[in-house]
C-alpha cells in the first residue's frame, strides 16, 4: 500500500545542505584533511537521526533570517531526501574509514562520489538517492511507500505545487 500524502519541503534547506557538503568535502580534499570528511559524515548522520538536512541549521539560523536565501517550499515527500542523506552517511563514513586506514584513493573517491551526487541535485535537480527510494517502492520493499509527486519523474525536483513561504 502506498501513501501519497505530500508534505511541504523547503528545498532551500536541502540545497544549503548539499552545497555545504560539496564545499567541506572539497576543502578537506584540497587541504588533505580527512577529519573534514568525517565531520561531514557525522553532521549528515545527526541530521538523518533528527530527520532534517544535516547542515540545514546554516540555512535556518544564518541564510534565511538574513534574507540571503529565500524559502523554496514545494509539495514533496521528505522521506526520499532522508534516505538519500542516509546513503550519503554510509558512503561518507566508508570514505572516512578508508582515509584513516590508509586507503586514500578509495577514501577520497567515496567522498568525491557523495560530492558529485550532491552537485547533481543542487545544480541539476536530480536526486539519485531519492530515485533509489522510489524505485525500491516500485518493487514493494517495506518502508518505501511514498510515490513521487504527480507529474514528477522519480528523483527529479518537483516543479508543480510550489508554495513559497
Amino acid at each position: 500500500m502506498t501513501n501519497n500524502a505530500l508534505q511541504k519541503v523547503d528545498h532551500s534547506a536541502l540545497k544549503t545542505n548539499q552545497i555545504t557538503i560539496i564545499l567541506l568535502n572539497t576543502l578537506g580534499f584540497v587541504l588533505n584533511l580527512p577529519l573534514l570528511a568525517v565531520l561531514v559524515a557525522v553532521v549528515m548522520g545527526i541530521g538523518t537521526l533528527l530527520k532534517v538536512p544535516g547542515f540545514g541549521f546554516i540555512y535556518k539560523y544564518i541564510l534565511k533570517p538574513r534574507g540571503w536565501m529565500k524559502p523554496n517550499v514545494l509539495d514533496d515527500n521528505p522521506e526520499p531526501h532522508r534516505f538519500a542523506q542516509f546513503l550519503g552517511v554510509i558512503f561518507m563514513g566508508a570514505g572516512g574509514l578508508a582515509l584513516y586506514s590508509g586507503a586514500t584513493t578509495l577514501g577520497w573517491s567515496l567522498v568525491w562520489l557523495v560530492s558529485a551526487l550532491a552537485a547533481l541535485i543542487a545544480f541539476g535537480g536530480f536526486c539519485v538517492g531519492c530515485a533509489v527510494y522510489y524505485w525500491l517502492g516500485q518493487i514493494n520493499i517495506p518502508g518505501f511507500s511514498k510515490q513521487p509527486p504527480a507529474g514528477t519523474f522519480p528523483g527529479m525536483r518537483p516543479k508543480i505545487g510550489a508554495a513559497h513561504e
